[in-house]
């Protein structure tokens, strides 16, 4: 099934804007980006803006439903995941898009639909690459904001929305459910990839190498974004960062988040770098997000109206180039 979006118009979003705030927008602009949600810019008449989130299967691009939160790494979409996540950052620390008003109940939309405060400062990966003069001090913000939020940790692993509130996540320890996903990534290529097809058993037999030197861990799980790259963080007005895009957030193994933040962050990385993480780990995380981020982008252009696919499809045969560079030189 091909989803295609339908754009939401000023009438459609009125009836949410006046429930939250007692407005009538004057415009309604669609923000690009999001693939699991509608995004809206909102501007009044005083030159005053708010954000919509809607969260509508027309507007989900994956066509994934609503998968099972008890998985880590099921779809992250809903305003169930949005809200206990922006509860759980606030309680953290770090600051997120300020929530106005939460429909749950489809009142105003057919779709759970929020209203939040609006950043519109650009995000750090704008700011990054706009102003090198500017990026030493956002980052040892964000470097600060990584270390509040990963300070913060869980009884167990698992989504934000399903730990709090007292539930178990499927799967052993999140080493476990990391191989297993990266298996399963593993098995959808070889179907679709011939470069992959010609290396399936080598990939899965040093999967499970890597899997093998993992060595089980005590610790209680992290506070981790799960998606944590530079376009993932507003940077508000004074200067401050505030996280968006947080329906992934969940308790898991630190490492994870790392293996994200260096992919996305690249030369910057090192600024955010920390002491005491688990190289095995680190090893086994780096080729099962390879994996993913080639499954994930060609899922996506299977099923969506992504605006842009030719960037995912080169995101997905970068990703590949690294698997197979990485599985060359374990060889």
């Amino acid at each position: 099934m091909t989803v295609t979006r339908r754009t939401l118009t000023r009438a459609d979003l009125t009836p949410l804007s006046r429930a939250a705030l007692g407005r009538t927008p004057t415009t309604v602009t669609r923000i690009r980006g999001g693939s699991k949600k509608g995004v809206y810019r909102l501007a009044f008449e005083d030159g005053t803006t708010a954000v919509a989130y809607v969260w509508s299967p027309d507007e989900d691009l994956w066509d994934a439903g609503a998968g099972d939160p008890r998985d880590p790494f099921s779809h992250a979409s809903g305003l169930t995941l949005f809200t206990a996540a922006a509860d759980r950052l606030a309680a953290a620390g770090v600051r997120t898009p300020r929530l106005l008003h939460a429909d749950p109940t489809h009142t105003h939309l057919p779709a759970d639909a929020a209203l939040v405060e609006d950043l519109p400062g650009g995000t750090l990966e704008d700011l990054l690459d706009a102003d090198p003069a500017a990026a030493p001090e956002a980052l040892e913000r964000m470097a600060a904001l990584l270390t509040t939020l990963h300070a913060c940790t869980g009884p167990s692993f698992g989504k934000v929305a399903v730990v709090d509130n007292g539930g178990s996540s499927y799967g052993g320890s999140c080493a476990e459910t990391v191989i297993e996903r990266a298996l399963s990534d593993l098995d959808e290529l070889t179907a679709r990839e011939p470069r992959v097809a010609a290396v399936h058993t080598r990939l899965t037999d040093w999967t499970r190498a890597l899997a093998a030197q993992v060595r089980p861990r005590t610790e209680r799980p992290a506070l981790i974004h799960g998606e944590l790259g530079g376009d993932h963080v507003r940077v508000t007005a004074d200067g401050d960062l505030a996280l968006i895009d947080i329906e992934g957030l969940m308790y898991f193994d630190v490492e994870w988040e790392h293996v994200f933040l260096r992919l996305r962050f690249g030369r910057h990385y090192d600024a955010l770098r920390t002491e005491g993480l688990d190289e095995d780990r680190l090893r086994l995380y780096r080729l099962a997000m390879h994996l993913s981020l080639v499954a994930g982008p060609l899922r996506l252009l299977d099923v969506g109206d992504f605006h842009d696919p030719e960037f995912m499809r080169g995101i997905a045969e970068h990703n590949l180039g690294r698997v197979l560079t990485l599985l060359e030189n374990a060889s």
